[in-house]
């Protein structure tokens, strides 16, 4: 069985941002309050309040985003292997077309089709990813309103369109659980749009191991790194576009662990509202755009 805290530690990196996941990277959303934008421009060269301002801007924004997408995604690391993902309001349908740099064969398309047909079907699965789902949203968020104090933050540089801030572990923090603590040990960088106050990317590295259970339940190595990429595909509406996750340790004193993920989305397409999981799985197929 996988070690869980371990497993947590690692998955809580590959999300920082989207978060952050992951982090930030499972924060979509729109726009930015006013009362956000005024914060920002009232404290606009103190690095910390940038970073506050860029927080609220991400809470602010999921919490209102409803949209649904369909996009391409490619992960290097995953056998260079092809998927197409369409979300609904359900859940969201994930179609294999593409191992090795090669599309499906005949054989292996039509088992991909009732492994998406099996999923959407199954309301048992269909729950699971929705919980997982949430799990993942309230630790991303968790972690999220930790970055203003989890780091020490420098502002690096101001360009017309974007901050640059550097950060490093904060000797301060004091890390409530295992996922804190893994994010209170990277160094690294964080752009910041300055028109919308959001964040455009996140990347950081591990700076000393960190041990589970005094060293004999796991370690994570130093030198992991991660980068986070997100970009506006419409008007005030960000995704991730980009994962890379590098990470490497042990478990259970000889077990290896470790997160690799070379991840980019692509081709984003909004998805109709009301859409259904069947009808999501059609246009899954990469005949149909």
């Amino acid at each position: 069985m996988r070690l869980k805290i371990a497993s947590r530690g690692l998955k809580i990196v590959s999300r920082l941002a989207g978060w952050t996941g992951c982090l930030l990277l499972i924060l979509p959303g729109v726009g930015q309050s006013p009362a956000v934008q005024d914060s920002a421009a009232k404290d606009s060269k103190d690095p910390r309040a940038i970073v506050r301002a860029a927080v609220e801007s991400e809470l602010a924004a999921t919490k209102n985003d409803r949209t649904r997408w369909r996009y391409r995604d490619e992960d290097k690391a995953a056998n260079n292997s092809v998927w197409v993902v369409v979300e609904t309001d359900h859940g969201s349908v994930k179609r294999l077309v593409a191992r090795g740099g090669q599309p499906l064969t005949g054989d292996e398309a039509a088992a991909e089709d009732q492994r998406v047909l099996g999923f959407i079907h199954d309301p048992a699965k269909v729950a699971r990813q929705a919980r997982d789902g949430a799990q993942d949203g309230k630790n991303a968020e968790e972690l999220l309103r930790m970055l203003p104090e989890a780091f020490v933050w420098k502002l690096e540089s101001e360009e017309p369109q974007r901050y640059r801030l550097h950060f490093e572990p904060n000797p301060g923090f004091r890390p409530p659980d295992m996922q804190s603590r893994v994010l209170g040990e990277m160094q690294g960088e964080m752009v910041v749009n300055k028109a919308q106050s959001r964040i455009e990317t996140i990347s950081g590295r591990l700076m000393e191991d960190v041990t589970i259970g005094w060293g004999l339940l796991g370690r994570l190595h130093e030198g992991g790194t991660f980068r986070v990429e997100r970009r506006e595909v419409a008007p005030g509406l960000w995704q991730i576009t980009e994962t890379h996750v590098h990470i490497a340790g042990k478990a259970l004193l000889f077990k290896n662990i470790g997160q690799e993920q070379d991840e980019v989305q692509t081709e984003f397409v909004r998805v109709p509202a009301g859409t259904t999981l069947e009808q999501a799985a059609e246009m899954s197929k990469t005949s149909q755009k």
